[in-house]
């Protein structure tokens, strides 16, 4: 177990490295910082409204929502203060970005598990609204990892980890 989290970590440090020397397009790096920005909570409140005027589906998918990531920041909570594993521009300053992380610890990605819990919960209630949703969610986790918050082993946890939460609950409570 310590030879795979080690060629992990190794592996990370290697991706983290190559995109401090990596100067993005600007259409891109404004991409990655509205795709943060919108999930540090914008997003999530217009969809909270948007749902809650959907009539009864709606508010059953809000309320699962509501559900559905209390219970991964809860997990979320936890996970980090057991892991305590230090963010990447702790490590090294990222070099294009001032982006400031809202809390210490790095793993999981707490803005992906997020954006994949929400995202996974609306693509399975409402199927065609699935590449949108998906799309942002996607982008949340790669902005987390082109700015410097996260390796990509926090950010690919924290997916996966939401997807696992948000079908589950669309399973059990809508």
């Amino acid at each position: 177990m310590n030879a795979v989290l080690a060629y992990v970590s190794d592996s990370d440090s290697r991706l983290f490295g190559r995109l401090q020397g990596w100067t993005p397009p600007r259409w891109f790096r404004a991409w990655m910082l509205l795709a943060t920005r919108l999930a540090d909570g914008w997003i999530y409140a217009a969809l909270a409204l948007l749902l809650a005027f959907q009539g009864g589906r709606g508010r059953r998918v809000l309320a699962a929502g509501c559900a559905a990531a209390s219970l991964a920041n809860l997990l979320l909570v936890a996970v980090k203060r057991r892991v305590r594993r230090p963010r990447p521009c702790e490590l090294a300053p990222h070099l294009r970005f001032a982006v400031q992380p809202p809390d210490r610890w790095s793993f999981p990605s707490g803005h992906s598990l997020n954006a994949f819990v929400v995202g996974t919960l609306v693509a399975l209630a409402f199927p065609t609204s699935a590449p949108l949703v998906l799309l942002l969610s996607a982008s949340v986790a790669t902005s987390r990892v082109v700015l410097g918050m996260h390796f990509v082993s926090d950010v690919v946890a924290g997916s996966l980890l939401g997807a696992l939460i948000g079908a589950g609950t669309y399973l059990w409570l809508c």
